[in-house]
């Protein structure tokens, strides 16, 4: 069976086309909600209520307009690829609803915990503490069940399920690495050891998924481990030890250099996470393609008809640069160390 059609056609580019606008939609929403989920995890681990309204405020301006990619991602994945989404979604229909709940909770907290009596503003912490973890967790199964093709056995259950603890270190990780730049003094400090709580969590995940996905499918297992494909890819891994080998030496410096109130170096940790995470997408994807299912459903079996794209496409074309542009200058206005809570 020939997988990939003509790419000429519009038949054969279109659903392509949408592949890569959902793919970059998905990876966009995982770096940059990824950190304020991690910061949202954090937050219980700060010692007073100063400390708390820093971290909130360090996310404020970015953390609603973060989510835009994931209902970017999901429509794409609704109105391009309705066969699989039907499929994706019937499986993961638990952990969607747990996402969907859990980040319903984490809004309202952010904006009730500001308004309540200083005697209950512990409860809305601890609601938007549970909101982002459990959103984080729910996540990091959705994708375990995507590598494992939705299987329904008891193993791999307790590997989505361990997946999603990796995620929840990852998104910790980006958030600390996002609390080391845009914090100061004792927080900031504090943010150099969260970092390292969740860096080797992190690459347990990673790990793990990269041994488990080729062994789901021949195809995958093929694609990485036949020659001259394990050659050209090995720099896959190696650079994500690179990165892994330098987030760890900036951490176990920056105490150091802070104590001194040197800023340098100081991004290094949110730029390597990031770096990361960039190359453990483009290996999934690599493996994924052009599986929406692994073995079961390919981009173009799932794509709607090439008219119905072609007006979907018109749409994304107008839309998308608007998302990017707005997201872009978002971080530049509040680019810089956070200040006080205000509203």
């Amino acid at each position: 069976m020939d997988l990939i059609p003509d790419l000429t056609q519009p038949a054969g580019w279109l659903p392509l086309a949408f592949a890569g606008v959902m793919g970059l939609a998905m990876l966009v929403y995982v770096v940059l909600d990824g950190f304020d989920l991690g910061v949202g995890v954090l937050l219980r681990q700060a010692d007073d209520s100063a400390q708390k309204d820093t971290m909130i405020a360090s996310i404020g301006p970015f953390w609603d307009a973060n989510e835009t990619w994931l209902v970017l991602g999901v429509g794409v994945l609704l109105v391009a690829f309705p066969l699989a989404n039907g499929v994706i979604m019937g499986h993961l229909y638990l952990p969607v609803a747990l996402m969907l709940m859990a980040l319903i909770v984490r809004g309202v907290a952010f904006d009730f915990r500001v308004k309540a009596q200083v005697s209950h503003k512990h409860l809305w912490d601890r609601a938007f503490f549970g909101g982002s973890l459990l959103a984080g967790w729910s996540q990091g199964f959705m994708l375990g069940g995507l590598v494992t093709g939705f299987q329904s056995d008891i193993w791999s259950h307790l590997f989505s399920a361990m997946i999603g603890l990796c995620l929840v270190a990852a998104y910790c990780l980006l958030g600390a690495g996002w609390l080391i730049m845009k914090t100061e003094g004792v927080l900031q400090l504090k943010a150099v050891r969260w970092a390292w709580g969740s860096l080797w969590l992190t690459a347990l995940g990673i790990g793990a998924i990269s041994i488990v996905t080729p062994w789901v499918s021949t195809r995958i297992f093929d694609k990485w481990f036949s020659f001259p494909n394990l050659v050209t890819l090995l720099p896959i891994p190696l650079m994500t030890l690179v990165l892994f080998v330098l987030i760890a030496r900036s951490l176990h410096r920056l105490p150091t250099r802070l104590a001194q109130n040197n800023q340098y170096g100081i991004a290094v940790p949110f730029a390597g996470t990031i770096g990361v995470m960039l190359l453990s997408f483009y290996g999934l994807a690599y493996s994924l393609f052009p599986w929406l299912v692994i073995d079961q459903i390919t981009i173009w079996q799932s794509a709607s008809s090439p008219e119905a794209l072609m007006v979907i496409f018109y749409g994304v074309v107008l839309v998308l640069p608007v998302i990017i542009g707005y997201t872009v200058f978002a971080y530049r206005v509040f680019w810089g160390k956070s200040t006080a809570l205000v509203y």
